[in-house]
């Protein structure tokens, strides 16, 4: 770190002193300037690290530093730091390609979080894993295609991991995007920290509050011990709100507010406690829509779509399936060499629609390896709703399963009908099938259903 130079830009200089102080005692070399013209100066004589910007400058403001080191030193992270905060502010800075913004007055801690968070971006090594197929080694979830949708996701991804900025994901269920968001974390600066993710749809609304933001003990009946919340869960790393759009109001303008503060307070707490977190947020609804029908706060929507990530739905990318089928078998099957997909029943693959997206495809091929009676897996195997008549009766081939695994897959098969019917709301999937939430959980954990899910946005 002691080789790293930062660049400086206040037009106070008394701010600009107190930076560079910090930053010395950090053992990091820096530049400041007063207007955006010195700026661009220093920026054409010297080669720097990170940038630091006030948002009002006599000559221009810092957005204009923002984008003409987006444009000409794409490497260099730059943060906004402004005693004019607001969320149009905030939103501007960080869609222009700013790494972070940060309102005024900055604790040292903040200041020296957020420098060494900037740095390690520029000594990150290069990320690893393949494009178009499994690599034999790598530390890195993938999402695996060729098709140029997937290739235009992959790219953002990378842009995304450079920035501090909240992330919108979009997209079906089961189209990956808590994967989208585990790549965000680990290719960006955060990636040695939590990576917390939550279900805002599977929480009760009573114990919200104290399940995102702790609590202290006594605070009320059952609080035998102080808690922490999601957000100190998740501090220094990234905080994933998956289904965010299942948030009731009241527990929007709390999350809004901590969101603008960059800081929580516990349940029976009397101060506040600041908290480092990166904000990705994702559900397969229409978040604008919620908006119009006043189901969710605009405010809190313009802070969270930031930049949004659209995640594709399969049937954009057909010419993918054969990829992804082949990997998710080899993993099903783990050691054991799978079967291979016959002519037909890659055909099938192709013409149908996957409402559920990769992970009905990965339901699919488990119910086929259950069903598969040779060493090819046929179109009958796969039971698609489409699928033509064929000789192989998927029923004869349930019953040459031991019994146990025959009701296990009958089970199996019926709880994931009902999630993929309800969206994968798991409350709506339970009163579908007749049964408690707890049994459903229960049963999706016997049945590994619940990890499988859980790992997969």
């Amino acid at each position: 770190m002691s080789d790293s130079c930062v660049l400086v830009i206040d037009d106070e200089a008394d701010i600009r002193e107190l930076l560079d102080m910090t930053l010395s005692r950090m053992g990091l070399e820096s530049h400041c300037a007063g207007t955006v013209s010195e700026a661009l100066a220093l920026l054409a004589k010297n080669t720097y690290d990170l940038c630091l910007t006030d948002m009002r400058l006599p000559d221009g403001n810092g957005l204009d530093v923002v984008a003409h080191v987006s444009k000409h030193h794409p490497n260099v992270p730059v943060a906004v730091i402004t005693a004019y905060g607001s969320a149009e502010n905030a939103v501007a800075a960080l869609k222009a390609g700013a790494f972070d913004y940060v309102a005024k007055p900055i604790s040292l801690n903040q200041l020296r979080a957020l420098v060494r968070s900037a740095l390690k971006l520029v000594t990150a090594p290069p990320a690893r894993g393949g494009d178009e197929g499994l690599p034999e080694q790598s530390n890195l979830p993938l999402l695996l295609g060729s098709s140029p949708l997937m290739q235009a996701t992959r790219a953002l991804i990378e842009r995304l991991a450079r920035s501090q900025a909240p992330v919108h994901i979009t997209g079906e269920s089961g189209s990956g995007k808590e994967l989208a968001a585990r790549l965000v974390h680990l290719k960006g600066s955060r990636r040695d920290g939590p990576f917390v993710a939550v279900n805002c749809g599977a929480i009760p609304e009573t114990l919200m509050e104290s399940e995102f933001f702790g609590h202290r003990k006594g605070a009320f009946t059952g609080a035998l011990a102080d808690h922490d919340g999601f957000f100190q869960a998740a501090s220094g790393g990234t905080l994933f709100l998956d289904e965010v759009a299942d948030l009731p109001l009241q527990m929007q303008v709390k999350l809004l507010r901590a969101i603008q503060e960059k800081k929580v307070r516990k349940i029976g707490a009397t101060a506040e406690e600041p908290v480092d977190v990166r904000i990705i947020s994702a559900t397969h609804r229409n978040l604008g829509e919620e908006v119009k029908s006043g189901h969710f706060r605009q405010d809190l929507y313009y802070r969270l779509n930031v930049i949004e990530l659209r995640m594709p739905s399969l049937r954009e990318m057909r010419e993918d399936i054969p990829l992804l089928a082949a990997a998710i078998l080899k993993r099903q099957c783990g050691k054991t060499e799978p079967p291979a997909l016959a002519a037909e029943a890659r055909a099938e693959l192709a013409r149908y629609d996957f409402p559920g997206n990769v992970r009905e495809l990965e339901n699919v091929l488990e119910r086929a390896l259950a069903l598969v009676t040779g060493d090819e897996i046929t179109a009958a195997d796969l039971q698609l709703a489409h699928a033509p008549a064929s000789d192989t009766d998927p029923g004869a081939a349930m019953e040459k399963l031991p019994l146990q695994e025959r009701l296990a897959a009958t089970e199996r098969s019926a709880i994931m009908q009902a999630l993929e019917q309800t969206r994968y709301n798991r409350t709506a999937a339970a009163k579908l099938l007749g049964i408690t939430f707890r049994a459903l959980r229960y049963r999706m954990e016997r049945l590994g259903i619940k990890d499988e899910l859980d790992a997969k946005g």
